[in-house]
């Protein structure tokens, strides 16, 4: 007798790999189209003194299709991030009723995404400037994307649990979750839209539903008992975010970090490094700490910062006497350098968010990111001594130091070529991404390790998945941020602080506050979509200077990545070294407490960011 369950994971897997294959080359290639399309700009401006109109808009527009599409492809790889801090006190029994609960819910989220946005599509009748392409196509990214992850929830779910209902069960329970809530929302009627948004979706989150389908869901549960018109503008505005020529920077500047890794540079990175600091009390932990400023002008990613020295440096510290714990703290805090230091992922976004110089910001960033590295490494050399943690290399002759940054010198040779060139209008920070990418690439195969063309194919494919988990947050978030500047959250919030606005000192020090409190629930790029627009206006009329802010306020929040209950980084460490992240949480305080320190001295000298600005101007 065949056992129909049993037999359904075997056709279930091949049918998700075709699909899996498929979406892979079709996101992958897309994004390696948009990198040539960006170059093809640079080259008919500086070469052939002729502009092209459309690149910039083909680019936005395959952008957007890169991330819906990859957004189902995340969800079966489980890339979402998500706040598990709470899901582990669930009882062992309870854990696979958790999971289908967790899975209703992104189910309803993609059932309200596929209707909706299958509205929006078909409702749109205007075509695009420069390519003339009919929106319909545009929209249509999102239902696609929706559809995709509903397939993938019901096979992969039959494939992995070898049940045949199972994924039929979550993928109804998703349906009547998403009708029950129509059909039950005028109950809702006199509430306020905002309170539901919040509460809603933090519920969501904290019982581990992914950040971004539950920003999503929390916007339609804001907007579900209202005009039913205003469900289209959960879509539209998911895929407005990201039509930004922009926000390319990122996922080329993650391909670049990706491509430059696969090379082997970040041992080399390391060994110049070591052969500078390696010799100090607690070498390799100045070693580490070195290496994230290295590295961050290269990669502009903490997560990948995180995980590239994480494999490498902490098994190498452990076995050399240092403590797990403290070297997954120094790995996790000194990773968030990559965000202080320039190019940066989260400055990039709030550039655009805040209409603001990016050159301006990554020149700006640099003392501070600098002071960042210099608090961590007095952290790092104070807990040696307390611990008695001795050097781990001899000091390098002056000819051993000179032979080791030459080494690495093509790879630093990038960041500064970046910064120069955004700062004096040379190329725009897209153009200078993907610039990026083409040199990595060069310099990997002339000077470091020569990928083979499949470790390239797979690192491409990690990039890009790296690009979904940040930009479908970003893309959740528009929504969310949409319904508090309709309920006229902004204007409240200047009203109550209004006060605060002769008091630049005070406003700072009550922004810093809640900035920190932020941080610890809502991942870094969700909260500056979600909060720029909030303070813009106040920072305006206190008469601070908004590069200034961008600064303060990226600062603060990339210390959300290192505390509970989000604490990404922290997680990161502890993963991929199985250390306890309890521990690790504990390792941090004293990294944390220098990097409020670092972030007060920000705040009240802005000359910290805005000499250096003054002084290198275009």
């Amino acid at each position: 007798m065949v056992n129909h369950d049993s037999a359904a994971a075997g056709p279930s897997e091949r049918f998700l790999g075709i699909i899996d294959r498929a979406l892979d080359g079709i996101c992958v290639g897309l994004i390696l189209l948009t990198v040539l399309v960006a170059l093809l700009q640079v080259f008919f401006r500086y070469v052939l003194n002729a502009s092209l109109s459309w690149p910039e808009e083909f680019a936005r527009w395959a952008f957007v299709w890169v991330v819906f599409l990859g957004m189902a492809l995340a969800y079966r790889r489980d890339s979402h991030i998500s706040i598990d801090t709470l899901v582990r006190f669930v009882p062992q029994r309870l854990r696979t009723l958790h999971a289908v609960l967790v899975d209703i819910a992104i189910a309803s989220t993609c059932v309200a995404l596929l209707l909706q946005g299958h509205r929006l599509a078909v409702q749109t009748s205007y075509v695009s400037p420069a390519l003339g392409w009919s929106f319909t196509f545009f929209y249509l990214a999102v239902p696609v994307g929706a559809a995709l992850n509903l397939v993938y929830l019901t096979f992969h779910r039959c494939a992995s649990e070898r049940r045949i209902w199972s994924g039929v069960v979550r993928i109804g329970g998703g349906i009547a979750a998403y009708h029950a809530l129509l059909q039950f929302a005028p109950l809702l009627r006199g509430a306020n839209p905002s309170t539901i948004l919040v509460i809603g979706a933090l519920l969501l989150v904290s019982i581990g539903v992914p950040i971004a389908y539950s920003l999503t869901l929390g916007s339609y549960l804001a907007f579900f008992p209202g005009n039913p018109l205003m469900l289209l503008t959960v879509s539209h505005n998911l895929s407005s975010a990201l039509n930004s020529f922009i926000l390319l920077a990122i996922p080329f500047f993650i391909l670049t970090a990706a491509v430059m890794n696969v090379g082997g540079i970040t041992r080399r990175l390391m060994t110049t490094a070591s052969a500078f600091v390696g010799h100090l009390r607690g070498g390799l932990g100045h070693v580490n700490v070195v290496t994230s400023v290295l590295l961050g002008g290269i990669t502009g990613s903490s997560s990948a910062d995180a995980g590239a020295t994480s494999k490498i440096l902490v098994p190498e510290m452990t076995e050399r006497g240092y403590h797990p714990s403290f070297s997954c703290a120094v790995t996790a805090s000194s990773s968030v350098l990559a965000n202080m230091i320039p190019p940066s992922l989260s400055l990039i976004m709030y550039a655009a968010l805040a209409s603001v110089s990016v050159g301006a910001l990554f020149i700006a960033t640099i003392v501070p990111g600098l002071l960042m590295a210099l608090a961590l490494a007095l952290v790092v050399h104070f807990i040696s001594v307390r611990r008695g943690y001795g050097s781990d290399v001899p000091k390098s002759s002056a000819r051993q130091r000179l032979l080791a940054l030459r080494a690495t010198l093509p790879a630093l040779v990038l960041p500064v070529g970046i910064v120069g060139g955004v700062r004096f209008g040379v190329f725009t920070a897209t153009e200078a991404g993907a610039v990026a990418v083409l040199y990595a690439c060069i310099v990997s195969f002339s000077f470091y390790t020569r990928p083979t063309l499949r470790q390239l194919a797979e690192t491409a494919r990690d990039a890009m998945m790296d690009t979904v988990s940040i930009m479908f947050i970003v893309a959740a978030a528009s929504p969310f941020a949409w319904v508090l500047v309709s309920q006229q959250v902004p204007q409240r919030l200047a009203m109550g602080l209004g006060f605060l606005t002769s008091q630049p000192f005070l406003l700072l020090l009550a922004i810093n506050g809640f900035l920190l409190v932020v941080g610890l629930f809502i991942e870094l790029f969700a909260a500056l979509v979600i909060l720029v627009p909030l303070f813009m206006p106040i920072i305006l009329a206190a008469g601070i200077n908004p590069v200034h802010f961008g600064i303060i306020m990226c600062a603060n929040l990339v210390m959300g990545a290192l505390t509970p209950p989000l604490g990404v980084l922290a997680f990161v460490t502890a993963r991929i070294t199985k250390t306890d992240v309890i521990s690790v949480f504990r390792a941090l305080v004293p990294f944390l407490i220098a990097m409020i320190g670092v972030l007060l001295l920000i705040t009240y000298i802005p000359s910290l960011s805005l000499a250096l600005p003054q002084l290198i101007r275009p």
